[in-house]
């Protein structure tokens, strides 16, 4: 029987964020790559909310920006509105968020995707893994074709094995009615990968002209845009914003849920997979909550295009009738009409122990995996996984070290350690309180932080890397001078220090002396500083925080040393955990299960004590000799 045969580079299984981001880096990279999709009219697709970025996770698309990737790029081309959250708070959990517009995404996405040379966009159902000697070989798909490669990138999302359900609706597809992928979960079993079944869910679409947006609170953009990407000209984003708008759920609406609990599929047992803790249903938050007598309820548009709007935080797998009800209950959608039902999405997904920090897995290699398949969620955690999933995909072919970030130096690093360290039983969200060393890993800094690392791996152009360098340049530059200037009590300055409500000098200080006092900022002394050089918003910003925060940033960096060290110390791929005295059993058992490739790691593996590790340093010592301290 004839069948097509053909061969590529890297293969990419899925074209959502996580796919994208994958099949763009291994192509801009200079691998031959093909990108399969259920269909391409799914490419990027955001089939629940309609934004990118937020509370960390705005952190993640920063650093994706920095390191080359195209997410921060491309809502920057497609946003309707933009927003920085928590501006009250300090710079370490500063987060942008903007409102997409759904179409615009991902046809921009796509039309990126299509344009980028040495890359291949298939629609078709990739349904076996190709492995031999545990070395992946290629893929099949549905229609019999087989695709020779050198490296797989899987990138399934929600869509393996999908089913979606409200009531007692079961609907075996992906999100948005797509077609689901039904047979590659059988092909990940054969070659001994362990599964994971997890669910999530969505609100309903409404149509806006149904709403009564004069019984809720609108919510503004930014009046001063600020963009994702390092490359965007700030200039050429001010555009005119569309609002959303913030209403609450009330005890009506929370007695229809309470009453309809048992005909919910979440209490009822129909739904068997695990779902997110902090990303819950409205039934979720009612029953978790019972004290609570309301819930924010955002509405936002999904785009220019259409009227629908997007009722957030009112997920739910509710009955079609209960829903009606439900909604309805809300101050402002009384007379709102239903587009899309809201569901629940089960899907097949991996325990992400199985990978290394590098997102291959232990025991194939060449096959690489990122997104909602790693058993994480959202659409800025799916996109850095499938970056660095990419890049490393790259990196083995041209015979070259895997990118890998570590805590200290990035949310991803964060994220991924998280994944393959942690037990996770649950879809993992990224939170800032996730990061240990937050303060030093801020979005304003993620071009300083990791603008090297991707022109080292060549995602980088060498324009702006010399950008980057005249930045740190500048940056450097005038912390020196504003920390050596001195300023005296004139009548001028300490008008400014009244007017700040700041303590008046009595004696000459220096500029950075009075940029650390909460009340002032750079900024506020410019007409007092004369010999300040003309520089751009983005270092005036860095000299500000590294000023003002000097203290904090230095104590933490001695923490990163302290970390780094821990790091460093290696622990031999093949320890022989059974002949580590005093080491109590249930450590023995995670050590053997997680094989962690050093001292830092074993530290963050759950049930693993200090006085394991201990126990662990002192046997490396006397047992393994100074190489493991190198």
């Amino acid at each position: 029987m004839n069948r097509l045969e053909e061969n590529y580079d890297i293969a990419v299984v899925g074209a959502g964020h996580a796919g994208c981001e994958a099949a763009l880096a291994a192509a801009r990279l200079g691998m031959n790559t093909i990108l399969f999709t259920v269909s391409v009219d799914s490419i990027a697709l955001m089939p629940c909310n309609p934004n990118i970025g937020g509370s960390s996770k705005g952190h993640l698309v920063r650093e994706v920006d920095a390191l080359g990737g195209e997410m921060g790029k491309n809502i920057d081309k497609t946003f309707i509105q933009s927003k920085m959250l928590n501006k009250s708070k300090g710079p370490a959990v500063h987060s942008l968020r903007a409102q997409a517009d759904k179409q615009k995404y991902s046809s921009c996405m796509r039309r990126t995707l299509e344009d980028t040379e040495g890359l291949t966009i298939r629609q078709a159902e990739v349904t076996e893994l190709l492995v031999e000697d545990q070395t992946v070989k290629g893929i099949k798909t549905f229609s019999g074709a087989v695709y020779h490669c050198k490296a797989v990138v899987l990138c399934t999302g929600t869509y393996l094995n999908a089913r979606c359900i409200y009531g007692d609706v079961s609907n075996y597809t992906g999100p948005n009615g797509l077609q689901a992928a039904t047979h590659l979960t059988d092909s990940l079993k054969k070659c001994g990968i362990e599964m994971y079944r997890f669910k999530t869910g969505t609100p309903a679409r409404i149509d806006g002209r149904t709403v009564d947006f004069s019984k809720m609170e609108e919510q503004l953009g930014d009046e001063k845009i600020v963009p994702f990407s390092f490359s965007t000209n700030p200039e050429d984003i001010q555009i005119d914003q569309v609002s959303c708008w913030l209403t609450y759920t009330n005890e009506k609406t929370h007695d229809i849920i309470r009453k309809n609990l048992d005909r919910s599929p979440l209490f009822s047992g129909m739904i068997e997979g695990t779902g997110p803790r902090y990303c819950p249903s409205i039934e979720d938050k009612v029953v978790k909550f019972s004290d609570k007598n309301r819930h924010q309820v955002f509405i936002e548009p999904e785009g220019l295009y259409t009227n629908e709007m997007y009722v957030g935080g009112m997920s739910s797998s509710l009955p079609e009738d209960v829903q009606y009800e439900m909604y309805h209950s809300v101050a402002g959608l009384e007379h709102a009409k239903i587009v899309r039902n809201a569901y629940a999405i089960e899907y097949d997904c991996i325990n992400p122990r199985q990978l290394k920090h590098s997102l291959e897995f232990n025991k194939i290699k060449g096959l690489f995996s990122g997104g909602q398949f790693n058993g994480s969620s959202g659409y800025e955690e799916a996109a850095a996984q499938g970056l660095i999933a990419g890049i490393n995909a790259a990196m083995q072919i041209k015979g070259k070290e895997p990118l890998v970030l570590d805590r200290s130096e990035a949310y991803i690093g964060v994220l991924i350690d998280d994944l393959v360290t942690k037990e996770t039983k649950e879809p993992y969200r990224m939170m800032t309180s996730r990061a240990e060393y937050r303060l030093l890993l801020r979005q304003d800094n993620a071009d300083l932080r990791l603008r090297k690392k991707g022109y080292e791996v060549g995602l980088i152009g060498e324009e702006d890397y010399q950008k980057l360098l005249l930045k740190e340049k500048q940056i450097e530059e005038e912390i020196k001078r504003v920390e050596r200037t001195g300023i005296g009590a004139c009548a001028k300055v300490q008008k400014i220090l009244e007017e700040k409500n700041s303590t008046l000098l009595k004696s000459s200080t220096t500029l950075g002396e009075l940029i650390r006092r909460p009340e002032l900022s750079y900024e506020d002394l410019e007409s007092v500083d004369e010999k300040r050089p003309p520089l751009p918003q983005d270092v005036r910003e860095q000299v500000n925080i590294n000023i003002k925060y000097s203290g904090y940033l230095k104590r933490q960096k001695k923490q990163v040393e302290q970390f780094k060290k821990m790091e460093s110390k290696r622990i031999p791929e093949n320890l022989d955990y059974d002949q580590v005295k005093s080491l109590r059993i249930e450590a023995v058992q995670k050590l053997k299960l997680y094989r962690p490739e050093n001292i830092g790691q074993a530290s963050r593996i759950s049930g693993v004590s200090p006085a394991d590790i201990s126990v662990l340093l002192v046997y490396l010592q006397g047992h393994m000799g100074e190489k493991n301290e190198k």
